[in-house]
């Protein structure tokens, strides 16, 4: 190999680390982007109040839930849980930038509880799903 093909392969390696090292520092800040695939399943409510949503997914036995603030800013205290009927529920609490959760329990054929909270407003499902 001669030297001007030793230097063509040095500099596609610095090229390679290089945008490895950008992608590297870009991806924490699209960490905070919430997708359906936090949660697996469909979609199958939507439960908004004054500072947040919370989403509740589906899919075969299990519930999952995610708590949404609805405008972005610092940390602050965010909350979602899940109960299936005649269990305890499954709980996410803490200072959160993004979202609280996901949180998932398996409900079977029972209905399920859902709470959301951001700040000092929540909301709650009631009995759903059954």
């Amino acid at each position: 190999m001669n030297s001007g093909a030793i230097r063509r392969r040095l500099a596609l390696g610095a090229a390679v680390l290089t945008a490895a090292g950008t992608f590297a520092l870009v991806a924490p800040a699209q960490a905070g982007a919430v997708t359906a695939a936090d949660c697996a399943g469909r979609q199958v409510r939507t439960l908004p109040f004054a500072t947040g949503t919370v989403h509740v997914y589906r899919q075969g036995g299990y519930v999952c839930a995610i708590t949404l603030p609805r405008a972005s800013g610092g940390k602050r205290t965010m909350s979602v849980s899940v109960q299936a009927r005649g269990n305890r529920p499954v709980v996410d609490r803490g200072r959160y930038r993004y979202h609280a959760g996901p949180v998932s329990v398996h409900a079977g054929h029972r209905c399920v509880w859902v709470k959301g909270a951001v700040g000092g407003s929540s909301a709650s499902s009631g009995w759903i799903l059954c």
